[in-house]
């Protein structure tokens, strides 16, 4: 009868809530593998058995970082009734994801790893493959506002509104990050919606 390997003494998925903690605080590069043993509390052995290479782990890390951090933002895009409202909400709950006391002041998908040594490449392009799906979600729900009569933009406009609103979510990032405050990014949102009319017009995208 064929030995059974050992059973593991760790916990997979604090292991990983502590590996996204140190990510998180830490950024991709400045982030060892000694770093998580030390952080997950198991050997370098046990993160490539259960998790694979640090890369891998990263990617497992944004999966959970997604479902969590990133849940709020995702959420106020459908639960609202207008294009308006939800943009609005997403914008207000991103902030307050980026400003909690328990947590770094910062958007993983858009810090973690801007830039980088060439081999880490695959991991930005992770990050921007995730950020595309961010403005493709955005795209989608004034696309939705469009339909249900509440925008009159065209696709030009709905395109380009998806962007902006996209640019406002990663530079509301980087204002946290820098020292902004709630109150201070609130501010800029504020900016970012008195805006919506010419953003969102039937003529936006397509005039100059």
């Amino acid at each position: 009868m064929a030995t059974r390997g050992r059973p593991r003494t760790f916990d997979p998925d604090a292991a990983l809530r502590q590996a996204l903690d140190l990510f998180w605080e830490r950024g991709y590069e400045g982030t060892s593998l000694s770093d998580l043993a030390q952080a997950m509390g198991i050997a370098s052995a046990s993160i490539y058995a259960c998790f694979g290479s640090k890369a891998d782990l990263f990617r497992q890390v944004m999966e959970l970082y997604g479902a969590t951090a990133g849940a709020p933002p995702r959420r106020a895009l459908d639960e609202h009734p207008t294009a308006r409202a939800a943009i609005h909400a997403m914008l207000r709950a991103t902030a307050d994801q980026i400003t909690r006391p328990d947590a770094p002041h910062y958007c993983m998908l858009v810090l973690a790893a801007p830039t980088g040594a060439v081999e880490n490449h695959a991991v930005r392009e992770l990050l921007a493959d995730i950020r595309r799906t961010q403005v493709t979600a955005i795209k989608d729900r004034l696309v939705r506002g469009v339909a249900d009569g509440d925008l009159a933009a065209s696709d030009a406009g709905v395109d380009a509104a998806a962007r902006y609103y996209a640019t406002v979510v990663q530079g509301l990032s980087v204002q946290a990050r820098d020292g902004a405050t709630r109150a201070e990014l609130e501010a800029v949102i504020g900016c970012a919606m008195a805006g919506w009319d010419a953003l969102t017009s039937a003529r936006a995208g397509i005039d100059g």
